[in-house]
């Protein structure tokens, strides 16, 4: 075996040697510093993890896997049913695991619910959530701040300004069918078969485009639409995207140390380059407006969308400066409009629909309801003035929340109080909870949603007259509307939840007049999925994506 010469390591000479040797003395302390420091967080985790950890003797399912724990088994099961098994198993207050075998606190305690929520500046959205920008995840002053800004948009006075354009775009879906329905009418057949989850997408798509900062999808009409198709591309995720995301929330600030796949990603960074150029304009365009002069009158007066009244909330001088919001921040509530206004609407909507195909006799009660106003164009206070639609309304959300559940990281320790003590492992009762900073802790809005013990033996089921006398029990959850968590509580309840309701609201007023459901497969063929809202899909074609067939026939009204 020869020596080493330096012929053999070009660039390398003999001379060099000494500076070589030099430099290694100095990376070798280096070294171990960073050596010693991993190995202390190491400890430091298993410590807190597996011996220390205060949820260790919670009541709670066995892990499977070290690497998943349950989480397999809860993407295995609909939304909410491996939880609401574990509840009835092991109680209301539980723990499991996810991922590296690191415990979840998860409880049905109200009481402990609405500390959690109240208290948004220990519990805060985990690393993986601020994926999703903006307001949706800012936490701490920041969030207070924008929150304050934000919220002047978002009341009744400005949701009643922009119920035109709901009626407007319910209009327009319910011609779209029509002609669908004509399309297909050939022979003996009269009815249509109908993707409903995909109108109802498109719909609520023009909506949010209009109202939210006066930008036209014409999505029912079906043109392209290059802010449509950047946000899909920038939101739609690749094999393996969403564990990834998750294992870089979990890691924390040394999260972004695992990259994400390749492929696609130059499309991703041309979609979010085309998304920040036509919200820079829509910004240019909105503060343009805003300064402009008709008259005697400042057109300020006349703009509606919700970026417009963004921008002027936030130009009064009511906001100290350092409260308002930067044009970034301003900037960042286009593609938080699209996710909050467009995806949770238009899949409550379709949940509204099929359990309407499968109580013809709710839909019929509805229907007569709806046509005690004598007008294809209803106001906001004539949509609210109609009960019964709004116990549809209300038992949809109950039944069908587009979230199923959501989760906070506490960011501190703290003691979180029990309405109804459990009993651990070891015999203790326990009235309270040892909340360690860095755990996580699961909103179950599904499962409190549909809780028997809150809402009673039927609770499973799509009744709108239980709301004529809604059980008291139900009088306790800590929900911003509706005694749900729907839309969940406290000071990061969603912002738009008017707008929302009042949209549904139009939109099912003017489809239910117009055509009659019925089931376009057997409702045990309806599975439902997804990681963040709970879409429908076909259990027998599980690869032809998420979709709700009904069979839809219009309506003609026999006086």
């Amino acid at each position: 075996m020869s020596i080493m010469h330096s012929s053999n390591f070009p660039g390398i000479t003999l001379s060099s040697i000494p500076t070589m040797n030099a430099l290694a003395k100095l990376l070798s302390p280096l070294a171990l510093t960073l050596g010693t420091f991993a190995f202390y967080k190491l400890l430091r985790f298993v410590w807190r993890e597996y011996i220390s950890n205060p949820l260790r003797y919670f009541p709670g399912p066995p892990s499977p896997s070290w690497l998943y724990g349950n989480m397999r088994q809860i993407w295995d099961a609909e939304s909410s049913v491996m939880h609401e098994g574990w509840v009835n198993e092991y109680g209301s207050t539980i723990r499991y695991n996810v991922f590296f075998g690191i415990s979840r606190l998860f409880t049905m305690d109200l009481k402990a619910l609405n500390h959690i929520m109240m208290n948004s500046q220990i519990y805060e959205k985990p690393e993986q959530s601020k994926f999703f920008i903006s307001v949706l995840v800012t936490e701490g002053s920041k969030h207070r701040e924008q929150r304050k800004v934000m919220n002047p948009a978002f009341g009744a006075s400005q949701i009643r300004e922009l119920t035109e354009i709901f009626v407007e775009k319910a209009l327009e879906l319910r011609d779209v069918w029509a002609v669908n329905a004509k399309e297909q009418a050939q022979g003996e057949k009269t009815q249509a078969r109908i993707n409903v989850m995909t109108g109802l997408s498109k719909m609520t798509l023009d909506v949010i485009g209009l109202a939210g900062f006066n930008y036209k999808f014409n999505s029912l009409s079906g043109q392209k639409n290059e802010l449509n198709e950047a946000f899909n591309t920038v939101f739609s995720a690749g094999p393996g995207t969403p564990i990834l995301m998750i294992l870089r929330g979990l890691l924390g600030r040394f999260g972004s140390l695992i990259p994400l796949p390749n492929a696609g990603q130059k499309a991703r960074r041309e979609a979010r380059d085309t998304m920040d150029r036509i919200g820079s304009q829509l910004l240019k365009e909105s503060k343009a407006a805003l300064q402009e002069v008709d008259g005697e009158k400042n057109d300020r007066f006349r703009r509606r969308d919700l970026l417009s009244l963004l921008l002027k909330a936030n130009m009064s001088t009511e906001i100290p400066d350092h409260q308002r919001m930067s044009d970034e921040d301003v900037l960042a509530q286009v593609p938080t409009f699209l996710v909050a206004g467009h995806e949770t609407t238009s899949n409550a909507t379709t949940w509204a629909l099929h359990s309407l195909s499968l109580r013809p006799d709710v839909q019929n009660k509805l229907r007569e309801e709806l046509f005690t106003i004598q007008t294809d164009n209803p106001t906001m206070d004539e949509l609210n003035s109609l009960p019964y639609l709004d116990a549809v309304i209300r038992e949809t959300l109950r039944a069908h929340a587009p979230v199923a559940g959501t989760v906070r990281i506490a960011v501190k320790d703290d003691i979180v109080p029990l309405a109804t003590p459990f009993v651990d492992k070891k015999g203790n009762v326990r009235d309270s909870i040892l909340v360690r900073k860095g755990q996580t802790v699961f909103i179950p809005i599904l499962a409190v949603n549909r809780s028997e013990q809150l809402w009673g033996s039927d609770a499973r089921e799509f009744k709108p007259e239980r709301w004529e006398s809604p059980p008291e029990a139900v009088s306790s959850v800590p929900g911003v509307w509706g005694h749900m968590l729907t839309f969940l509580g406290g000071p990061r309840a969603c912002i738009g939840y008017r707008f929302s309701l009042v949209e549904m609201k139009a939109l099912l007023f003017t489809l239910v007049r117009a055509f009659e459901f019925e089931p376009g497969v057997a409702a045990s063929e309806i599975g439902k999925r997804g990681m963040i809202v709970q879409r429908p899909y076909l259990i027998n074609e599980p690869k032809a994506g998420n979709q709700m067939p009904l069979l839809v026939k219009p309506y003609v009204r026999v006086d």
